[in-house]
């Protein structure tokens, strides 16, 4: 692996094993079918190792639903919050199932996708969200229906709801309150439709997440209702899976001990600046503390401070942990930043190069 030239992601298939191995079991005691949420991770390399334990995929775009039936297979569910025009009927062609965000777009499109599976957003509006950017319950919210009287009038023409009110949510008494809530307020259209996705945001691969307690919940409500559920994992199938591999640059004293590595939070882990959240570096400990730095010229382009057993020096390897979700589907050219390679690790240890990344790509990304 030294060998390898940073920056990189390197995806665990012994790691991500772990994960599906805890929806092949939420699968099996809940009888609800769970989707990989393409938003959150589409590196399709790796898919031969979760395609055996899920049940097919889930978009936000025309780009993901064609990915999701190319290179997954399964069940392929398509949404958006909007559709246009010059897209709809390459998304229906992929899909077989078509979830819309709203009431006038299912009237909109509802003849052309009379051949497929048709659905509905619910905004329950209630949620899990710590942040207002990506609460979909925020107010003046354009994420789903919410008007119970509004969408009877239009139950005949789907078959299912797709709800998503989590956001790495990893508090089951949280999740169980807000499905009563929805049971409570929906209750009467749920009783009319065939299937419910309650969405992703479960962090239910999490360590010492109760998962029989959520499989039983799951399994409650499929019965009350008579629908079949989904979920739609994204960071729950692939929490702990990768890293984003680093080397030091430089290291200077400016109050503090900085070292700049060959990487940028915006353009490699932009969740880290969206939501101002630091990287996770293991096992943080020692008594040399340094702030690592990314090399754009973003002033606040930081991963965090953290402690080490011994001082940094140019050429040092640094593992960001957790790396694998809302970063290979959001990595950019920003500063023209070299984009890592992705690289993956297989069960029995093998290093396997990918994909690379090059001036090429970087130009043809513009006009």
């Amino acid at each position: 692996m030294n060998e390898l030239q940073t920056p990189y992601y390197l995806i665990d298939k012994a790691k991500l094993a772990r994960n599906m191995e805890t929806i092949a079991k939420l699968r099996s005691i809940s009888g609800a079918k769970a989707l990989l949420a393409l938003k959150c991770f589409a590196t399709w390399s790796v898919f031969d190792a979760m395609r055996p334990h899920m049940d097919g995929t889930t978009s936000s775009s025309l780009f993901e639903v064609r990915l999701g039936r190319e290179n997954f297979g399964g069940e392929t569910h398509a949404y958006s919050v909007a559709y246009s025009d010059g897209e709809i009927d390459e998304v229906i062609g992929y899909a077989d199932k078509i979830i819309f965000n709203s009431i006038n777009q299912l009237e909109r499109f509802e003849k052309k996708a009379a051949g497929i599976e048709r659905g509905l957003r619910l905004n329950p509006r209630v949620s899990s969200s710590d942040f207002d950017l990506a609460d979909p319950a925020r107010p003046f919210s354009r994420l789903g229906e919410w008007d119970a009287e509004r969408i009877e009038k239009v139950i005949s023409r789907i078959s299912g709801f797709m709800i998503h009110c989590n956001c790495e949510n990893a508090d089951f008494d949280l999740f169980d309150a807000m499905l009563s809530n929805i049971e409570t307020d929906f209750g009467s259209l749920l009783a009319e439709v065939s299937w419910v996705s309650l969405g992703g945001g479960i962090h239910f691969t999490g360590d010492g997440y109760p998962v029989e307690k959520l499989s039983a919940r799951l399994k409650a409500f499929s019965e009350r209702f008579g629908v079949q559920v989904y979920l739609e994992p994204g960071e729950a199938a692939i929490t702990g899976a990768a890293t984003l591999e680093v080397s030091v640059l430089d290291t200077l004293f400016n109050g503090k001990h900085l070292a700049v590595v060959d990487s940028s939070i915006e353009a490699h882990m932009l969740d880290l600046l969206i939501y101002r959240e630091q990287a996770k570096i293991l096992p943080n400990e020692g008594d040399h503390r340094y702030m690592i730095c990314g090399k754009s010229c973003l002033a606040g382009d930081i991963f965090g401070e953290f402690a080490f057993p011994e001082p940094l020096k140019v050429g040092d390897r640094i593992s960001i942990q957790d790396a694998a979700g809302y970063t290979m589907v959001k990595k950019n050219w920003f500063n023209g930043v070299q984009m890592p390679s992705i690289v993956v690790k297989e069960p029995g240890g093998e290093i396997r190069l990918v994909k690379e990344f090059a001036y090429d790509d970087y130009a043809a990304s513009l006009s």
